[in-house]
């Protein structure tokens, strides 16, 4: 492996004197990234893409000739003996499916939980974030396609169990450990023994997904999460095939899933310009979210900057970023924001009731939380999320 492809390792602290901490840590090209101090060495590094545990998948049936159907997300892929499924870390063995990214990290960071985004949970905390390779759809805007869309063996990853997640996590003073940056369906089994081990051991856990997952999986993860963050690309079937290569439906199924099991949850949408972006579409995707998943769901709007396979379109104008937030007011959603547009008021969480600012934000930055045992402190008012 050559120079430009090797692992390389920064602390947090080179990382303040650089004046970039906060930075995404995600692994460019064939580079593992952990801004995690005093956690790694080089030593340690040494093990990179080394002793990775294979584990027998959780969801899947067997058919007739060695072929298997996997039953955890709704591609249900139909896969041959020493095939692949779509998301690439399936490997069918003998009529065995396995996973193939158990344990096997390829990005790290410490991140504040309002970079997930999440902002009806735990504010100003921190969040130990991790990620495998893959993803079981593939955005043509993915800021994270270089480990998203690649297969665990064409990137630099390190052996970390559990075990050593929980303990690194609990080490880097972090109150949750975040599934995040590539798709962490495709490696539920991996969060699903992670998020156990958490549980038992005081910490919380929080996925971010696509939401491209089918409900009994689900609903057996949930028992060990907090909270999920769902993108919810768009609000067509048109967008999701020809921009996501996937389904509306299984995502919207998921969020009324969510709703039905009770965990904390919010949605990102993603606004590129002339793809998802007309009034049409955010009104009719308000009326849902109002109609099937209540009024107290924060949205998150954010703006889209040109990336992987969609490099011809400009940033999204603010003002489209802006109606969207005041459609879902004008809807009746109580927690709309706007997101990649720092020190915009649309970041800040306003009391539905006495309509003050009950947590003014800065970027990934609490300026102010004026929430006192989940309630606004001058009315009263109860604030829906998780607070402590």
């Amino acid at each position: 492996m050559d120079s430009k492809h090797r692992a390389f390792m920064i602390s947090r602290r080179a990382l303040i004197k650089a004046g970039v901490f906060g930075a995404c840590s995600l692994c460019l090209g064939n580079k593992l990234s952990t801004f995690a101090e005093d956690i790694y060495t080089p030593e340690s590094l040494k093990g990179i893409n080394q002793g990775f545990p294979v584990k027998e998948a959780m969801y899947y049936k067997k058919l007739e000739d060695l072929r298997i159907e996997c039953e955890l997300c709704p591609r249900k892929c139909t896969v041959a003996d020493m095939e692949r499924g779509y998301c690439g870390v399936r490997e069918n063995r003998g009529g065995i499916y396995y996973t193939l990214v158990h344990s096997r990290v390829c990005a790290l960071n410490i991140d504040p939980i309002e970079k997930k985004p999440l902002f009806h949970y735990l504010p100003g905390t921190k969040a130990y974030s991790l990620a495998t390779a893959g993803c079981n759809i593939e955005c043509k805007f993915c800021q994270n396609w270089q480990i998203s869309q690649y297969r665990p063996e064409q990137i630099d990853s390190i052996k970390l169990t559990p075990d050593d997640i929980v303990k690194d996590a609990q080490t880097s003073g972090s109150k949750t450990i975040a599934y995040t940056y590539s798709e962490p369906v495709v490696f539920y089994e991996y969060m699903y023994d992670t998020s156990q081990l958490a549980r038992k051991l005081g910490l919380k856990s929080v996925m971010i997904s696509n939401g491209y997952i089918q409900e009994k999986p689900l609903v057996e993860l949930c028992k060990y999460l907090d909270a999920v963050k769902i993108d919810l690309k768009g609000f067509t079937e048109k967008f999701y095939s020809e921009t996501c290569s996937g389904e509306l439906k299984p995502v919207l199924d998921t969020l009324v899933a969510l709703k039905k099991i009770g965990i904390w949850f919010e949605i990102v949408v993603l606004i590129v310009p002339t793809l998802n972006d007309s009034e049409k579409e955010i009104k009719e995707m308000c009326a849902w979210i109002k109609n099937n998943l209540g009024t107290d769901v924060p949205i998150h709007f954010t703006r889209f900057h040109p990336t992987y396979k969609i490099k011809n379109l400009p940033p999204t104008p603010l003002n489209t970023i802006e109606n969207a937030r005041q459609i879902a007011i004008d809807t009746g959603l109580r927690f709309p924001y706007i997101g990649n547009v720092p020190n915009h008021e649309g970041e800040n969480t306003y009391c539905p009731h006495c309509k003050q600012v009950i947590i003014r934000r800065v970027g990934f930055s609490i300026l102010e939380n004026h929430i006192k045992d989940g309630k606004c402190k001058d009315c009263s008012q109860p604030i829906p999320g998780v607070w402590s």
